[in-house]
């Protein structure tokens, strides 16, 4: 859309109207608009591309159910953003199995830079999918969303300990596999 961003603002606004009338056609442009910046939330929790799909359609359906509840403070795509994270957060507290015992301190260790910065991001995102379920989803959720042990452990129904725990073992996991690439740098 080559327009200008009040004419953009103006037509986001007749599309969402559109779609508080259940307006197929709104609900396609919109869906086009937003389904690859809403993909891409999707992927950072769920590297499987079926699940992916069904998820980011999950969260467009109950946008368009909600629709009617966005008052236009603020921008749409911060409102369908949350949206479509709490289908992800359904999805994984549906598909991953918590151990609620584990209480474990978090210990931090840090990769050396030089391996951390030589890596490209494509090999970064596919090691942090590779995590097992619920520590992928914890370590998405504290280091790519920002949101604390507390809030993380409300979503997924967890305590801030296990929390914590799946951060450090993502961590850890994520270490191991990088120093198994041999990329630091011989002095």
């Amino acid at each position: 859309m080559n327009y200008t961003v009040q004419g953009q603002a103006s037509e986001l606004q007749d599309l969402i109207q559109g779609c508080v009338r259940n307006e197929r056609s709104a609900q396609e442009k919109v869906y086009s608009l937003f389904c690859g910046r809403m993909m891409s939330v999707v992927k950072r929790y769920i590297d499987h591309d079926e699940q992916a799909e069904e998820v980011l359609n999950n969260g467009f359906l109950r946008a368009f159910q909600k629709i009617g509840q966005y008052t236009f403070q603020g921008s749409f795509e911060g409102w369908l953003r949350k949206i479509v994270f709490h289908a992800v957060s359904d999805y994984v507290k549906q598909n991953a199995r918590y151990n609620e015992k584990i209480m474990l301190v978090e210990k931090d260790q840090y990769v050396q830079k030089d391996h951390a910065d030589r890596l490209y991001y494509n090999q970064l995102l596919e090691m942090v999918q590779g995590l097992p379920e619920a520590t992928k989803a914890v370590f998405n959720m504290y280091v790519m969303e920002g949101f604390s042990h507390r809030e993380i452990g409300k979503i997924l129904n967890i305590s801030e300990g296990t929390s914590k725990w799946h951060l450090s073992e993502g961590r850890r996991i994520l270490k191991e596999k990088i120093e198994k690439l041999n990329l630091h740098l011989k002095k």
